[in-house]
């Protein structure tokens, strides 16, 4: 005979052995002695065992009885934080926000602000995948991640993207440099220059999707550098030139060993939006990111 084993089994079983009798138990479970008893009853018969020693005061569990124990200490509490979980999905106080970052340089920009939102966010289980080692995009439509910082919002079925700042990308160089003495600079100075950038493709680059692709420029060589801090060490050394986003270079200007200059005459603007599942911004927890995310942005760009 197979046992039908329900969540109420394990809990009554627990309830006995922790009362020490079956009146403490039905009014901690809430139904009468007699139900509490048939059901006991009806345990022991899918069983074929007696999950219980009657005969002993306090009420005991048998051999038998106490395994069944074992099993309920085991399911019962992964059940209550399942019910915990799912009290939270409806609460919109706990989900699941999992980014994908396609600005390489927003890494340190968004630090501070998931620091932010996990202090008022604990149940939200929060990841980052970097969005340029995967087409971040496509998999927000598939729901592989629920939100993308991108510079390039596209007309996509379902998608919002939300502005969170404009920022203007920079050109950075020692303050020895040749160009240093320039007022702004143009597409044909990066000629014959050591380009340093980070790791990703051109086409995720301002300085080649704004600049130098248009132009048909080319510089003399491309360095990549995986963090902000190396490149510019390596600029400072004179060892190349570099193109960053201004909130990223701004301590640079109160440093004497580095020059920032304007990209062109009228100088390069770009937003960074926030892409985002259209129904996942019923969510408060979403808001509330793209709000710190916004908020701390503007902080950035003001010191």
């Amino acid at each position: 005979m197979k046992m039908h084993i329900e969540f109420r089994h394990l809990r009554t079983v627990k309830a006995i052995h922790e009362c020490g009798g079956l009146a403490r138990a039905a009014d901690q479970l809430n139904i009468t002695q007699s139900a509490l008893s048939h059901q006991i009853k009806g345990l022991e018969e899918q069983a074929g065992v007696e999950l219980f020693v009657r005969r002993s005061k306090p009420m005991r569990l048998s051999a038998a009885g106490l395994r069944f124990l074992r099993l309920a200490e085991r399911i019962l509490p992964e059940v209550q934080a399942l019910e915990e979980e799912f009290s939270g999905l409806r609460d919109g106080n706990a989900g699941r926000l999992h980014i994908a970052i396609e600005c390489h340089a927003c890494f340190e920009w968004l630090f501070p602000v998931l620091e932010q939102f996990r202090k008022k966010w604990p149940d939200v289980d929060v990841d980052i995948r970097p969005g340029l080692a995967f087409d971040a995009l496509p998999a927000l439509q598939k729901e592989e991640v629920d939100l993308v910082v991108s510079s390039d919002p596209e007309d996509l079925k379902g998608v919002t993207f939300s502005h969170l700042f404009d920022y203007k990308p920079v050109f950075v160089a020692s303050s020895q440099h040749p160009l240093a003495q320039k007022d702004f600079i143009d597409a044909e100075d990066f000629r014959g220059q050591t380009l340093i950038t980070y790791p990703v493709e051109r086409s995720r680059l301002d300085i080649f999707s704004q600049l130098l692709m248009p132009a048909k420029v080319e510089p003399e060589r491309v360095r990549q550098a995986e963090l902000t801090a190396v490149i510019l060490l390596l600029v400072a050394s004179n060892r190349g030139v570099s193109v960053l986003p201004d909130w990223v270079v701004r301590e640079v200007k109160y440093n004497s060993d580095y020059v920032t200059r304007q990209l062109t005459k009228k100088g390069l603007t770009r937003g960074l939006f926030a892409a985002t599942r259209e129904d996942d911004l019923n969510k408060a927890y979403m808001t509330d990111l793209i709000e710190l995310a916004g908020i701390e942005a503007k902080r950035l760009q003001s010191v």
